[in-house]
């Protein structure tokens, strides 16, 4: 017998080249660097070598911001699922079962409530993962769900964006989300409560262009893209070269449109000496 042959290689299989490669190490977008995935999660996909923030999987931040990351998910209105039969290379409802297959969530949005430092709070997180995060029905209706909520159990409401706009699948539909989310918030202001507005990156289209911009404090992750149009198609309709760094978190915040650039380390901490402040105010 060949103590190697018959012990050995069957584990050394395990470890293939494409294995390590997919499942142990990630690259950073912004530097290049090969990070390891443990060690990646502990940092909460910050990257150790230039701080570039990765997107974070929606289930790891909202254990990240809730007390002992204790928190119990919302059920979210059911819609219809392709009110225009869409198709353009894929049909539109099979993109939906693939994505829902590897998500586990019906759609881009999830909604849980929680504690944060003993306050309750309804945080709705949409996930970029699932259609880049995009705005449809679901997601409207979910907003407007995630406002009634907060609205009835007196709660902060927290709002956290990852997407590239409206969900061209929906058509106008989709569109007309912009109005549903941005009415919805409106009402929920009407209690009094703080809404907090977090975008990540990116945040972007139709999204930027209703809620995701309308919070009583509107917070941004270091690094993020935040804006309606690419800039490509900005400078291509203006004919003029962009500032350095436009659309970048930091510069928003320099020219009045974001409150607070942050890093992810510190989410937790601030949201909840912010929660703390405005909640003594409304009392």
């Amino acid at each position: 017998m060949n103590w190697i042959s018959e012990f050995v290689r069957p584990k050394i299989k395990k470890t293939s080249a494409k294995e390590v490669s997919d499942n142990l190490w990630t690259k950073c977008p912004e530097c290049g660097q090969m990070l390891f995935n443990k060690e990646l999660e502990k940092d909460y996909f910050i990257c150790s070598f230039c701080g570039h923030h990765l997107r974070l999987p929606v289930e790891t931040r909202f254990k990240m911001l809730f007390d002992n990351s204790r928190y119990r998910l919302i059920n979210l209105p059911k819609v219809q699922d392709d009110p225009l039969n869409f198709k353009d290379t894929k049909r539109y409802i099979d993109r939906l079962r693939t994505y829902r297959r590897s998500s586990h969530n019906d759609d881009a949005l999830s909604v849980a409530v929680g504690n944060i430092d003993s306050i309750r709070t309804v945080i709705g997180a949409l996930d970029f993962g699932f259609m880049g995060g995009s705005m449809g029905i679901a997601v409207g209706e979910g907003i407007a769900k995630a406002c009634d909520f907060a609205a009835k159990t007196s709660a902060p409401l927290v709002l956290i964006t990852a997407s590239g706009g409206a969900r061209m699948q929906e058509g106008m539909l989709s569109l007309v989300q912009m109005a549903r989310t941005t009415a919805a918030i409106n009402a929920f202001k009407e209690s009094g409560l703080p809404y907090i507005s977090i975008m990540t990156d990116p945040t972007t289209g139709g999204v930027s262009a209703s809620f995701a911009m309308l919070g009583d404090i509107n917070i941004a992750e270091q690094g993020s893209i935040i804006g309606f149009a690419g800039a490509r198609v900005i400078e291509q309709t203006i004919r003029e070269t962009l500032p350095e760094h436009f659309q970048k978190a930091e510069y928003l915040r320099d020219h009045g449109m974001i409150d607070i650039v942050i890093n992810r380390m510190n989410m937790r901490e601030t949201l909840a000496r912010i929660l703390k402040l405005l909640i003594a105010k409304t009392n």
